[in-house]
């Protein structure tokens, strides 16, 4: 709900549990004036204090009032080079060389309905409110557009800004941060979630300390190493206690969030486009729109906000073909068989696979071009015949017999040297003339930025659709960018390049799904490094990490669930000794973790023993009878991996508190264990609940505050999963 106080230019954006205010000021200063519990107090800028402060300047318009500046005041979108030196929220090269940006405010609009962002992912459905607050540079005719959606059922706030020039000559904008965020003095913690490829989505969590703190990638997505979802908290918050803040950007290129705490205590959050390497010429009349970000505030802690992400994100983001359904189980051929296999090989995978409960097998990597290895065939998507004869045309209906649907790999963004295609077009590819290129997986990336590479990428990806019948495709990308430098614009417009590049690939991923809405696509990039909320909107679910080890994604998924639903996390089983880290790992415990997520098997079943085959085929029947719950259930972390008393443990419980499915892994044994408890949480405290179909009863409140006491378990590794049903 949208309030307006039109006497004293007061904007209140109410949702269920909090309450987000504004106020345009008598200097036309847009202030923010207050972010939290929900409150009924009319206008808050009572809590903006005044004073004098040495070396904070006051702007002309104040004439001989030294307690006014723009240094120590909270601002809804910060400016840049007129008096504020905190963080600035868009920086524009103007006509005469300045980069000053002086925003005011000009006017507002409140409309029924969330906006729109064409060629940009967003939240949307029914129900939504839009804010629209446009500020002016008065000097320059540069606009700023704030644009706020407000979702109430879900605490979700969304922003974004449209940066026009109304000038008559070209500006050039170097930065345009889609959330510009000022809280009050207090005590907080920045938590960022980083890692690297194959240790993806770590949780970090430090006290905001002087200065500014940041995460951010240049590497021309969204990256393995930092994640753009960021979160700041009261020192002492937790699950369940304390105020804290979410904020997530719907952008899968480069970006950067900064925290800033400044001088006088208070806290600044900027989060938007990475601005190095960055520009972006506008000229009279054009408008450059910033992608969304999305904020929820919490008062009660981390669960809350995750509950409302992931049902925001399942319900106004993902555009699912599997919405309310079962998605089918899957195995991937790439751990059995890499490059080396056929037909016979995929078949044989298949004919052990369907009896077991698996209804998706997956070609990976190899069936195209030339090829055999990393050193050749990307761009040329026709079958490789040496390896499929009869083509797809053939395989597909042989495994369709089977009972079982037929999904492909491809990884469309990027180019072999030693390919048709390369040979063809060597100026398709990002790099500048008379230098030489670097190389990631011995491959270089094409430049979506161009219409006639998306254009040829479509037709080359639609003659295989259209070949046969694929249910499923994985959406692969494996390098970071480097020589960005596209061939089709100008020297004055290179700085563009990046972001263009991020708007072709959700050009040419939209494409394909309006021609093929029943496709399901599954994003990739080295596993986790375009894990973001912009491909979701494209991809509803993402390949977790290439790490598939149990126990290592015990500490990635942990992460990934602070704003990512299971059900976008792709998590398969994989063989035993791991390949990433040759850790041998119990089948039922790889099963339950991999449970928690989309399911599927990353392994050679050709090579199970009947005993490991009976395991897999009681996984496959238990995730068909749990993925409702793992699917749409509320998410609860019971533990931090790898920390006292020793396990993991979470749970996904149904919205109505009927039915739960408790999951726990143990870390490396020893001898005396203690025995410990676990709280759950989440249930119907006077309900009572049968324990995977037991005759005993137990009370809901008993199992929450008292706790289950955890059976001893030997052996490193061990898995217990407990399904609870209300009587």
């Amino acid at each position: 709900m949208i309030v307006l106080d039109k006497e004293k230019h007061v904007f209140t954006l109410h949702t269920q549990n909090t309450t987000y205010q504004m106020k345009a000021d008598e200097n036309r200063v847009l202030l923010h004036t207050y972010y939290g519990p929900r409150v009924e107090g009319g206008d808050l800028s009572y809590l903006i204090q005044y004073a004098d402060r040495g070396f904070c300047p006051n702007p002309s318009q104040v004439g001989q009032r030294r307690d006014y500046s723009l240094d120590t005041l909270p601002q809804e979108y910060s400016t840049c080079g007129v008096g504020d030196f905190r963080l600035s929220s868009a920086q524009v090269e103007q006509p005469d060389g300045s980069r000053l940006l002086d925003l005011r405010y000009e006017s507002h609009e409140i409309r029924p309905g969330k906006y729109v962002l064409e060629g940009l992912p967003a939240f949307h459905g029914q129900g939504g409110e839009t804010l629209s607050v446009l500020l002016r540079d008065p000097f320059s005719g540069v606009e700023a557009d704030l644009l706020y959606g407000v979702f109430e059922e879900y605490d979700l706030i969304t922003r974004t800004v449209q940066i026009r020039n109304r000038g008559d000559r070209p500006v050039r904008l170097t930065q345009a941060a889609s959330l510009c965020l000022d809280l009050p003095p207090a005590g907080m913690d920045f938590i960022t979630f980083d890692g690297g490829h194959v240790r993806e989505r770590w949780m970090n969590r430090t006290p905001l300390r002087p200065g500014v703190q940041s995460a951010g990638s240049t590497r021309g997505t969204s990256s393995h190493q930092h994640n753009p979802f960021v979160m700041l908290c009261e020192r002492d918050a937790g699950e369940d206690h304390g105020l804290c803040y979410g904020a997530a950007l719907l952008y899968s290129g480069g970006f950067q969030v900064e925290a800033e705490l400044s001088q006088f205590g208070d806290i600044r959050l900027v989060m938007g486009l990475q601005s190095q390497g960055f520009s972006w010429q506008l000229n009279p009349g054009e408008t450059f729109t910033a992608p969304e970000a999305a904020m929820i505030c919490s008062p009660r802690g981390f669960t809350p906000m995750t509950h409302r992400f992931h049902r925001a994100v399942r319900e106004r983001l993902l555009r699912d073909p599997y919405a309310g359904k079962r998605p089918p189980v899957l195995v991937n051929n790439w751990e059995a068989t890499y490059f080396d296999f056929d037909e016979e090989k995929l078949l044989n995978i298949a004919k052990v696979a369907a009896p077991l409960g698996i209804k998706l097998l997956v070609m990976d990597d190899g069936w195209f071009g030339e090829r055999n290895d990393d050193f050749g065939g990307l761009g040329d998507w026709t079958v490789n015949r040496r390896k499929l004869p009869g083509g797809l045309e053939e395989l597909v209906p042989q495994v369709q017999k089977l009972g079982m649907q037929f999904g492909l790999w491809v990884e469309p963004e990027m180019v072999s040297e030693n390919s048709a295609l390369y040979r063809a077009h060597p100026e398709w590819t990002l790099g500048a003339p008379g230098r030489p290129a670097a190389r990631g997986r011995s491959q270089l990336a094409l430049d979506l930025s161009r219409e006639d590479v998306r254009d040829y990428l479509f037709g080359a990806l639609k003659n295989v659709l259209d070949s046969t019948e694929i249910a499923y495709v994985k959406w692969d990308m494996n390098r970071s960018f480097t020589d960005i430098w596209s061939a089709a614009l100008p020297p004055e417009r290179q700085g563009e390049t990046p972001h263009r590049y991020i708007l072709g690939l959700y050009e040419l991923l939209e494409r394909l799904r309006r021609t093929y809405p029943g496709l399901l696509i599954e994003g990739c990039s080295g596993g986790g490094g375009r894990f973001d909320l912009g491909m979701l909107y494209y991809t509803p679910q993402i390949w977790c990490s290439d790490n598939s080890d149990a126990i290592d994604r015990l500490r990635i998924q942990y992460g990934t669930s602070f704003c990512y639903p299971s059900a976008c996390v792709g998590s398969h089983v994989s063989a035993s000794p791991n390949e990433q880290n040759g850790r041998v790992t119990p089948l039922e415990t790889r099963g339950v973790v991999a449970m928690s997520g989309t399911f599927g098997y990353e392994m050679d079943l050709c090579r199970c023993s009947e005993e490991e085959k009976a395991v897999i085929r009681r996984q496959t029947e238990d995730f068909k009878r749990y993925a409702p719950l793992i699917r749409e259930g509320d998410y609860y972390r019971l533990t931090v991996p790898f920390q006292a008393p020793g396990y993991t443990a979470w749970a996904h419980v149904a919205p109505d508190r009927q039915e739960a499915l408790v999951s726990l892994v143990t870390g490396s044994t020893w001898a005396a264990q203690p025995f410990v408890t676990l709280r759950l949480k989440g249930l119907d405290p006077a309900a009572r609940y049968r324990i995977n179909g037991g005759e005993a009863l137990w009370n809901g409140d008993a199992l929450m505050y008292a706790g289950y006491p955890v059976p001893l378990m030997q052996g490193d590794y061990q898995a217990l999963q407990l399904h609870l049903e209300a009587v």
